[in-house]
């Protein structure tokens, strides 16, 4: 079973889309969420989960930044498939 994320809307564990409109989108959401519920917990003055709500942010704002630019896509692994290094021969 999986373990609570403490902030649903930006799990750091779902997985990036490939497509780059679709990744902005799930970066823009999960921003959006996160302001959201920075904004709660500030009312609420919980200190604590609004330091690790403004954790989450800072680290989903720096994705957003990273893969807004152009040609941001991570180029595919030439030796995906492969086995480890170690069998790799040496030249």
């Amino acid at each position: 079973m999986r373990a609570k994320v403490p902030f649903p809307g930006a799990d750091p564990r779902r997985e990036i889309p490939a497509s780059d409109s679709q990744r902005l989108h799930l970066l823009d959401a999960a921003l959006v969420s996160l302001a959201s519920e920075e904004r709660r917990l500030e009312r609420l003055g919980l200190e604590l989960p609004l330091a690790r709500c403004h954790q989450q942010r800072r680290y989903w704002t720096f994705l957003h930044a990273l893969y807004s630019i152009p040609g941001a896509t991570p180029a595919p692994d030439p030796h995906a498939g492969e086995s480890s290094w170690r069998s790799r021969p040496r030249i």
